[in-house]
């Protein structure tokens, strides 16, 4: 390789594309042709590959037989995978585990002692806090998983689900309310799965509101509230109630809207194809 007398560059060189004029220009300013050739280009040799660093050129170049540039991509894109360990899916995790012990708390001593009903009140109160806050986490930290999707609407349901059942089976709450609210959600949740092919319904600030009415009333109605107390959260539940079904009939209306614009959307589609 260092003994390649100058004349021997007189064609093409196939690593570098250069004539051999420069080479030889080169060549004569004292330098012998192959030190020259490892000076100039960087340590590259006849081969054409550049010393100690074969892996990074064929990734920049596309050099025949170095790594994919594709799979380096899907490498750093699993290494920037949110883990499902965060803060995020540790606040849902919470919830779902208060859950049983918000029931235990809510049935103690026939469900009517007033300090069971105010420890199950501060077990509610927490589970909705986490729920204002884990979604709002994962997304202003791009911490959002497949398990987060899952687990974070059950965990919401399951809470709310549980204080208005146990509201209802303990008399404190009329059943008819019950089913138009987990009627409600359930039914907006299928719906949400049924047109998932042509998009997805955005929460409204209608839906916002109805969720944070509907906590507090739930919320004024575990505790042992009597008087005037107890005369309001008779009207912030009823608040809430007409939100659920307002903001239903809303998202009933979004769905049908998408859903025809899907259609629309394919149909046009299809046209441009066969034409």
């Amino acid at each position: 390789m260092t003994g390649v007398p100058a004349s021997a560059a007189g064609g093409t060189s196939s690593a570098n594309g250069a004539p051999a004029s420069a080479g030889s220009g080169a060549a004569s300013g004292g330098a012998p042709s192959g030190a020259m050739s490892g000076s100039a280009s960087g340590g590259v040799p006849s081969g054409g590959v550049p010393a100690g660093g074969a892996s990074s050129g064929a990734v920049e170049s596309g050099v025949p037989g170095g790594p994919r540039p594709a799979r380096a991509k899907v490498v750093a894109a699993a290494v920037n995978q949110a883990s499902v360990w965060n803060i995020a899916n540790f606040l849902t995790m919470l919830r779902l585990l208060l859950v049983p012990g918000f029931v235990a708390l809510m049935l103690a001593d026939g469900g009517y002692d007033p300090a069971m009903r105010s420890f199950a009140w501060a077990a509610f109160a927490i589970a909705m806090i986490t729920d204002l806050f884990d979604g709002h986490l994962a997304r202003t930290y791009d911490l959002v998983t497949d398990f987060g999707k899952i687990a974070d609407p059950i965990a919401d349901k399951a809470i709310m689900g549980a204080a208005l059942i146990c509201l209802s089976s303990l008399g404190d709450l009329p059943w008819w309310v019950t089913v138009v609210i987990l009627g409600r959600e359930l039914g907006i949740t299928l719906l949400r799965f049924l047109v998932i092919r042509y998009g997805v319904i955005p929460a409204s600030r209608g839906g916002k509101l109805k969720t944070l009415t509907q906590g507090v009333a739930v919320g004024m109605y575990v505790l042992a509230l009597t008087g005037w107390l107890a005369t309001l959260r008779f009207w912030v539940m009823a608040a809430a109630v007409i939100l659920t079904v307002l903001t239903g009939l809303d998202y009933v209306r979004q769905a049908i809207v998408l859903r025809r614009q899907g259609i629309a959307e394919r149909m046009a589609a299809s046209e441009e194809t066969e034409a």
